[in-house]
């Protein structure tokens, strides 16, 4: 199986001629020769999309008529679930009920941002009877969508549709490691009748196709989520050119468990929040704070549990965890494993290949105990099945370990006090807090971080005004004074 970029309409290889391989996570085999994009690929690209921004219908458009295209790719998506999820489940070693609830994530971000288009109103400001001022959103241009290897389709996808919902052709480079479904979308884009250069796809080197789509000047909006060190090499390529930066970045989000709260629940969201999609997502749970009167019951019930986490073949519907992404991820995960045994963390489950699955990058669900602070595995992003549990005692405590890293993307609260938590909704450093509550996304609010883990905020029309500009019109509805300068 081969894959081409896709540029002004045609699949075409790379002008070099270069290509990479893409793995299969459960057997390490090679099974995709994908093109390999670089600066000259991009350019042709971003003029593809250039071209459709200035002389073609796009954005031109009424909101409601992207709405009707939008739609039409929501259901081209819905008709091909089954082929999604299984290319995903391929590609990525993600159990296949997981990746089918990825693929039906993807139909509803197009359909959820073609309602978002046609309901989003613009702001009018009326100063007494004398002027009215209007706002006027304008699609910025191309937009550089870079996206990670995890979910790579729904990413992809909820970066694509409020691109295209404000009016900006794109240009999408998907990250190396999981590239196949991405190959979908051309067809899925010409049978919804979405104009010529309004998609463009590159594949590609990060340090190679993404730099170049950074770093060219027709780019004015880079959408990106991915690790931090990557995020800020693209800040500091893209200040040159002061382009407009929305970055998810890394995470460390803790979970915090109080003594009064549901424990059983507890214990459900800790389990789900770290070992689903393999532990390989950003919003993953993966620091568990539980309050001392509770916490070795907790951590016993807890290792009972993962060491129950059914680890397989991405494909068997029975899987609940599958093979991490690529080699060269698994060995890193596995470093963080045995890092977090010299520094003294108390191995409670896992922490080794199940023994009947020799081939891949398989892991069991592993929980340390009793991690400190000052371990690398409390602070460092893992990004694989693997918890770290730590005590606390009071809710100050509790306070300052949720903050005590330099990440800031997710946080869970579990406690049934009111008051406590309103106290930690204000204090905890996090873009976004659940409380009793796993990952469940309300797609209409703010999605983003704080500190390392990222900035600027995607989600409703905080994506739109992503890849819009707003220009304010001020009319004058009767005369007004203007100061007669150089009048005798």
């Amino acid at each position: 199986m081969n894959l081409e970029h896709y540029i002004g309409g045609a699949h075409v290889p790379s002008v070099s001629g270069a290509t990479f391989s893409a793995l299969e996570p459960a057997s390490n085999e090679t099974y995709l020769t994908v093109a390999a994009g670089g600066p000259e690929d991009i350019a042709a690209a971003v003029a593809a999309a250039r071209k459709a921004f200035t002389d073609g219908p796009w954005p031109r458009m009424t909101g409601e008529q992207r709405a009707t295209v939008l739609r039409r790719i929501a259901a081209a998506i819905e008709s091909r679930d089954d082929r999604i999820a299984a290319l995903e489940c391929r590609d990525t070693g993600l159990p296949i009920t997981q990746a089918r609830g990825q693929a039906h994530r993807a139909a509803h971000n197009f359909r959820f941002f073609a309602d978002v288009i046609t309901t989003l109103g613009e702001d009018v400001y009326r100063v007494a009877s004398a002027q009215l001022n209007y706002v006027l959103r304008k699609p910025v241009g191309v937009a550089g969508l870079i996206t990670p290897w995890n979910t790579p389709f729904m990413l992809e996808t909820w970066k694509l549709a409020p691109a295209l919902a404000a009016g900006c052709p794109a240009v999408l480079k998907p990250a190396e490691w999981s590239p196949a479904s991405a190959g979908l979308l051309p067809e899925i884009m010409e049978e919804a009748g979405l104009p010529t250069g309004v998609f463009n796809l590159v594949h590609g080197i990060g340090e190679e196709a993404g730099a170049a789509l950074v770093e060219h000047p027709d780019v004015p909006v880079i959408s990106f989520t991915g690790e931090t060190g990557t995020g800020q090499i693209i800040m500091r390529t893209a200040a040159a050119n002061l382009k407009t930066l929305s970055m998810e970045l890394g995470g460390k989000s803790p979970l915090i468990v109080f003594d009064d709260a549901d424990l059983d629940r507890a214990l459900d969201a800790a389990v789900f929040g770290v070992f689903s999609l393999n532990g390989e997502r950003c919003t993953a749970s993966s620091r568990v704070l539980v309050q001392d009167t509770v916490y070795e019951s907790f951590v016993e019930r807890l290792a009972e549990r993962a060491s129950r986490v059914r680890v397989g073949a991405p494909d068997d519907p029975a899987t609940e965890l599958g093979a991490l992404v690529h080699p060269e991820h698994y060995e890193r995960v596995m470093d963080y494993v045995r890092i977090g045994v010299e520094e003294g963390a108390r191995l409670v489950a896992g922490g080794s290949r199940p023994s009947d699955l020799p081939v891949g990058n398989f892991l069991s669900a592993t929980v340390f105990a009793d991690v400190t602070p000052n371990m690398r595995i409390f602070q460092e992003e893992i990004f694989g099945p693997v918890v770290c549990v730590t005590p606390f005692s009071t809710e100050g405590e509790a306070l300052e370990l949720a903050n005590a890293t330099r990440y800031g993307l997710a946080a869970y609260l579990w406690t049934n006090d009111l008051r406590r938590t309103h106290r930690l909704a204000r204090s905890v450093e996090a873009g976004m807090l659940w409380v009793n509550s796993q990952n469940v996304r309300d797609l209409r609010t703010p999605f983003g971080g704080v500190k390392a883990s990222g900035l600027g905020r995607e989600g409703g029309r905080h994506s739109i005004d992503v890849y819009t500009e707003s220009h304010i019109v001020h009319l004058a509805t009767e005369d007004m004074p203007i100061p007669r300068f150089g009048a005798a």
